[in-house]
This record gives C-alpha cells, structure tokens and sequence, in this order.
C-alpha cells in the first residue's frame, strides 16, 4: 500500500524526536551523579569549615570563632562555587545573616519538611532532598546542630557571644538550638540544559 509522503515525514520526525529524547533511566543516572557530586562538596564545605572553627576558638575564643565564621563561611561557599558550578549556600529557617543565609520559598518547604521528618524520627544523616526542573537541580542536606554549634547557637549562650553576635549579626535569630536538632541546611543548586521535572 502506497503511503502519503506527508505521512512518511511525520513517522521520521516522530521517530527521530523518541530517539533523541533521555529515557527514564538516563535521568535517574544523571540525577544519582548530581546528588553524589552535591553530597561531595557539602563534606568539602564541612570539612574545610569546621577545622577553621576549632582552631579560632584554640587561638582567640568563642569572640574569634564568630569572626572566622562571619568570613570564611561565605568565602569557602564562593570557592567551591566557582571550582564546581553550582551555587552553595547555607540557609535557616532562623537565619544569623538576612543577607545570606535567608530561604527562599523552595528552601523554606524543605526546611519545614526536615523539621517534620525530623520529628518522625528520621536521623540526621540521611535527610536530603533533591528536585529536578526543566532547567536546574536542586539539593539540599539538613545541617544539626553539634555540641561546638551550640556555644554560639544554643539555648543558652555566654554573654561575649551575645556581645560578639551583636556586633556580626545584629538581625541574628539562629539561637536557641538543641543537640543534634535541625538549625538550617546546606542548599545547592546547579543549572541544567534540558530535562524533564523529577523529584526525589
């Protein structure tokens, strides 16, 4: 049976756009890699942090630590932005700085989902969230609040650290914290070509 030319056309071109489309799997593999590579740097930005920390407190106290904090913390986001080409950043539905540390409405549900999954008894280590659009991904890991956090957020906080924190932060509201509670999460997001929505 003799086809239409117009309908022979328009079976290539569908068959060409199926083709040429990522499948399920290969989003799913894109994804995995995507959270990996975000997982990577959260540690990176941790690791290189908290030494920093520790070594202000052994040098200059709780005063220096806020210091070292209100510098280096955006500095090594910046870095590890730039090596790796996503946008890092730290977020609280408390924020200590307005300017960086605030949520947007994105990061805002995903905070109030780790405070309920917290409450479920979910543990910190693994709550994450990881949400693809048709032209970013986005990942976020829940950030606890340790025993060297709680000397500058904490329920109960020394009077040099109120002093120190007024001076830094004059807006801050990332006090009252208790062990091992959610305070913020690190909050990653890395721009795409073009792919279908998925969550995660």
């Amino acid at each position: 049976m003799k086809r239409n030319p117009l309908t022979c056309i328009l079976i290539s071109l569908l068959a060409v756009t199926l083709t040429s489309l990522p499948t399920q799997s290969e989003n799913l593999i894109d994804d995995s890699a995507l959270k990996a590579e975000a997982i990577s740097i959260v540690k990176q930005f941790g690791s290189t942090l908290k030494p920093l920390l520790k070594e202000a407190i052994a040098t200059g106290g709780l005063d220096h630590a806020i210091d070292v904090c209100s510098t280096q913390a955006p500095q090594i986001a910046r870095q590890l932005g730039e090596k790796s080409g996503w946008s890092v950043k730290r977020v609280s539905l408390k924020p200590r700085s307005d300017l960086r540390a605030s949520a947007d409405l994105f990061e805002k549900e995903v905070l109030q989902q780790f405070d309920r999954r917290q409450q479920d008894g979910e543990p910190l280590d693994t709550m994450a969230y990881a949400e693809r659009t048709a032209t970013e991904f986005r990942f976020m890991k829940a950030q606890g609040t340790d025993g060297l956090c709680l000397n500058c957020h904490g329920k109960s906080i020394s009077s040099e650290v109120k002093n120190a924190l007024n001076r830094y932060y004059p807006n801050d509201l990332a006090t009252g914290y208790s062990l091992g509670q959610v305070r913020g999460a690190f909050s990653l997001t890395k721009k795409l070509h073009s792919n279908g929505p998925n969550q995660q």
